[in-house]
């Protein structure tokens, strides 16, 4: 069975397996039923590894065993091995985020806490930036960036841009306006978040912004995160923001954006 390149890498990254890994699978799914000797033939992986391969798609729920000599291996049903996989998954999310969360009072947390700690001390606040790529990694980088706030945030950011905030961001900003942080939050207003802008309202200052198109956030005067893409145009794996750890730069852009600041209409 000859199955091309592409659709071997598009089955490695849905299923998180590597290259022999879709090769057997594939391979046992064009037979049915089929040993390991004849499994290495089809997919050309090296008979040496082919037993480790089979053991580990047992494991992960993608073929069963057949008992019996010789030993043949059964493929299930590809819909099967979907709901398979997505329980494994489940499964082990929840693992990982009880081990995580158990980390809290650990000796381990406070050990790499310590680490992050003295060595923060020998770094100049010019070092403390870089670059992001990706709208998720954007986005978890600023929800880091409010949790760490302790007087003001001031986002400025596209119509489209105010509802993926309020999604990704909202419980945050609770938590700030209940710690008595100021929120100020600007945007164009139109149709399709009026209501996401009304909902920001109650925790932060949201004003429209209409004569300006622009994505950033400033924390404290000292952080900012600014966007180099327009969302619009761009796919958000390939959206890139650039975090700089810098008060002179972060408080002159701040007081640029509170002369906009003042020209600008409240949301009602």
């Amino acid at each position: 069975m000859i199955v091309n390149d592409e659709f071997l890498s598009r089955l490695r990254k849905i299923f998180d397996l590597n290259l022999y890994e879709v090769k057997v699978w594939t391979a046992l799914l064009s037979r049915g039923t089929s040993t390991a000797g004849e499994l290495s033939n089809i997919s050309d992986v090296p008979r040496s590894r082919t037993y480790d391969i089979l053991e580990s798609l047992e494991k992960k729920g993608f073929i069963i065993m057949k008992l019996g000599k010789p030993i043949k291996f059964v493929a299930l049903k590809p819909e099967e091995v979907v709901e398979r996989v997505k329980k494994n998954l489940m499964r082990s999310a929840k693992e990982r985020t009880v081990r995580l969360e158990n980390l809290r009072g650990d000796e381990v947390l406070q050990e790499l806490s310590t680490l992050f700690t003295k060595g923060i001390k020998f770094a100049e606040p010019s070092d403390l930036s870089g670059s992001l790529k990706g709208r998720q990694n954007l986005y978890n980088h600023l929800d880091m960036m409010i949790r760490d706030a302790e007087k003001t945030i001031t986002i400025v950011t596209t119509a489209e841009g105010l509802n993926r905030k309020f999604e990704a961001l909202m419980p945050s900003l609770e938590k700030c306006k209940r710690r008595k942080i100021t929120i100020k939050i600007a945007a164009p207003i139109n149709n399709n978040n009026i209501k996401i802008a009304r909902d920001l309202k109650k925790v932060a200052e949201v004003r429209n912004l209409d004569k300006i198109k622009a994505r950033f956030v400033i924390i404290d005067s000292i952080q900012v995160m600014f966007m180099l893409l327009d969302d619009e145009k761009f796919h958000p794996n390939y959206d890139i923001g650039v975090w700089i750890n810098t008060d002179f730069f972060a408080s002159a852009l701040e007081q640029m954006f509170e002369l906009a600041w003042k020209e600008m209409k409240s949301v009602k």
